[in-house]
């Protein structure tokens, strides 16, 4: 598929024309679907390798691109973050016990396009404060997707987001953000899950990014482990993440991930 011609902002932000809008559907429906099938798959004495084993054989069996396989060394088709896992989880021998809340995240390459996009599972039952932090986390995300479209500013995003999550007594993890996508994995802006009212690059028809907040019943803080993936909270409390792809339009944004079978939330009822 040709690179279509686009505009870049003086952020380094790419404008994508009407056209390409297809091309980010079919991707994000892609990984929608593959979200869809994991449900199943969460509950306790299953191993997040075996999930993994899974994602990847679907992804293969599609005829798609992992995005994460290969890059910058990472060897597996998804990340899999157990309970204080913010991000990054590697997929192993972990054992998913009753009442382990778990975030997957897949990215797969389309024609060129790339969907992106993590919801949140449960293995059996979680415990209510659990359920509560997935509930508030989901409620940000929509929050922070209903501050987009043309004329708002990132800043608008995230303000929605952290005044929400911030008023249920929760925090909003600074360390990692959404990002510009479309024929990249990674492209400006850097779209933070915090932030002013008003402030930073203003929203144009035809940009294309994630927003994908990480929310702590704890503190905000995080660290990265030895093996240079994995993300935890420093203080051990539960993290949750919920993750669109969306694209900016006249009048609002149009997701490009949701699941075709309304499991996006809740997935485990």
């Amino acid at each position: 598929m040709e690179e279509t011609r686009a505009r870049i902002t003086r952020e380094g932000i790419r404008i994508y024309e009407d056209a390409d809008f297809a091309g980010m559907r079919e991707a994000g429906r892609q990984v929608a679907e593959i979200l869809d099938l994991c449900g199943p798959l969460v509950k306790p004495g299953v191993t997040t390798a075996e999930i993994d084993d899974f994602i990847r054989a679907e992804v293969e069996r599609r005829g798609l691109t992992s995005a994460t396989i290969g890059y910058k060394g990472y060897q597996h088709a998804s990340c899999i973050s157990i309970n204080h896992v913010v991000c990054h989880g590697i997929p192993g021998p972990k054992v998913l016990a009753e009442g382990d809340i778990t975030n997957i995240d897949v990215t797969v390459i389309v024609d060129g396009w790339f969907g992106d996009s993590s919801r949140m599972y449960v293995a059996g039952r979680a415990p209510r404060k659990a359920e509560r932090l997935m509930e508030v986390t989901h409620e940000a995300l929509m929050r922070g997707i209903a501050a987009v479209k043309p004329g708002n500013t990132f800043g608008d995003i995230g303000h929605a987001i952290q005044t929400f999550v911030e008023a249920q007594r929760m925090s909003v993890v600074r360390d990692f953000c959404g990002h510009g996508l479309g024929r990249v994995f990674h492209a400006p802006p850097n779209v933070l899950h915090y932030g002013r009212a008003g402030k930073g690059p203003v929203l144009e028809e035809g940009m294309f990014f994630t927003i994908e907040p990480m929310v702590n019943l704890g503190r905000p803080e995080t660290k990265v482990l030895a093996d240079d993936w994995t993300a935890v909270t420093r203080d051990k409390s539960l993290s949750a993440q919920y993750e669109h792809s969306i694209g900016v339009t006249a009048t609002g944004c149009e997701i490009f991930t949701l699941s075709p079978e309304g499991k996006f939330f809740k997935t485990w009822d």
